[in-house]
């Protein structure tokens, strides 16, 4: 079985073809600049890397120029449509409306559109990588794969804010969570590298990157996450606020002279590492920034660990105990001394790092960093939200 994993944003499409019987990805790639000009696709291949510059004027086109690749005499991996057995869409936010991966069908994208409006810069571009693969792909099996859906074993009294309960009911504003899939496969990679079945542990899962959530995983499920009703809520990240008081909130409007939705952007775009350091959102230049001794990168990075921390202390207490800390995602992978801050005086938990093994280079392995005398192993996981995708799709089918 081979499945086709599309990842759709508003002017770009990430793909890859992975072969289910020894989930390896066969092909891979990239689609840039939809419906804007410049389009170009890069995809991966046989080890090789080819580049087409045209024009891509929609996503429909843009799915259409991957399939032609992918059966391409040279560069592509099938040679008919016929052997890609299944489409997998990765999509951000299901809202209430759906609780696992689910059938894509005509009455399933009449509801998308009516949720769209919870993940309004992804779920939109998420309707047009699925209607512009029906189109392309007609009679092709596709299945909706939601970030929020392993969010969706929270106790109500973890995903609901103290609103008027009413409210609630009507308008089914809660906490829902992002990055599932990231925190599904580390913590089922976590189980296994621990010999151990999941429902035997209670691990914390930390998903840092540009956007940055946390999660508090017992016996295998999620009971409770740091991003809210949407990815705006939780830890600092690359250029959102994270938590922050609500009244803060109205506050600066009034003073910056900025409507409701100009004050989302600004704590959505503006703020965060980016905001605080007034240098960058991406770490590694925080780091560099760091090291030289630039006052408000030291503060950006002190705010972004403490404040993991905070999460970390807060989910010990919410599992009732800690068996595995994880870190995965760009800056949870690569980034030594972000691990360390948030793990520095922890031990009185059992958190023990060791500073030696946590300074290596990514490879792409599992690595345990925890001391000897560590009660809490640590685990750095890289994340693989494409394969999770794929295997519930062909878990659906």
């Amino acid at each position: 079985m081979k499945i086709l994993v599309i990842n759709a944003g508003s002017s770009s499409l990430k793909y890859q073809l992975i072969d289910m019987e020894t989930e390896r990805v066969v092909a891979k790639g990239t689609c840039e600049r939809i419906g804007i000009p410049g389009g170009k696709l890069t995809h991966k291949a046989h080890g090789e890397t080819y580049v087409i510059e045209q024009e891509l004027p929609n996503h429909t086109e843009a799915i259409a120029l991957v399939l032609k690749e992918l059966v391409d005499e040279k560069a592509g991996v099938i040679k008919c449509m016929d052997e890609i057995d299944a489409v997998g869409h990765r999509v951000v936010a299901s809202g209430e409306a759906f609780t696992k991966t689910t059938l894509v069908t005509d009455e399933v994208m009449e509801t998308m559109e009516v949720i769209k409006e919870l993940a309004p810069l992804h779920n939109p571009a998420a309707i047009l990588g699925v209607n512009a693969c029906r189109a392309v792909m007609p009679g092709k099996s596709m299945a909706l794969v939601f970030d929020t859906t392993f969010h969706a074993t929270m106790p109500e009294y973890a995903y609901l804010y103290a609103i008027d309960y009413e409210d609630y009911k009507q308008y089914k504003v809660r906490k829902y969570g992002a990055h599932g899939t990231s925190h599904k496969y580390v913590s089922g990679e976590a189980a296994n590298y621990l010999g151990k079945k999941p429902e035997e542990l209670k691990i914390i899962t930390c998903h840092l990157g540009n956007g940055s959530s946390i999660s508090a995983v017992k016996g295998g499920k999620c009971i409770d996450t740091s991003m809210g009703f949407t990815p705006l809520a939780g830890v600092p990240m690359g250029t959102r606020s994270g938590d922050i008081d609500y009244a803060a909130a109205e506050f600066l409007c009034r003073k910056k002279g900025m409507t409701m939705e100009e004050g989302l952007t600004y704590l959505n775009k503006k703020c965060g590492m980016l905001g605080v350091s007034g240098i960058s959102s991406d770490f590694r230049d925080l780091c560099a920034a760091e090291e030289a001794g630039d006052p408000r990168a030291i503060l950006a990075l002190k705010m972004f660990g403490y404040s993991c921390k905070k999460y970390i202390g807060a989910y010990m207490a919410a599992l009732g105990g800690l068996d595995c800390i994880v870190f995965t995602a760009g800056v949870g992978e690569n980034t030594p001394t972000v691990r360390k801050d948030i793990l520095s005086d922890l031990g009185a938990f059992g958190i023990v790092l060791d500073e030696k093994k946590n300074d290596f280079k990514n490879d792409g392995a599992i690595h345990e960093i925890s001391a000897a005398d560590s009660r809490v192993k640590i685990l750095v996981i890289p994340t693989n939200e494409e394969l999770v995708i794929a295997r519930e799709t062909a878990a659906l089918l």
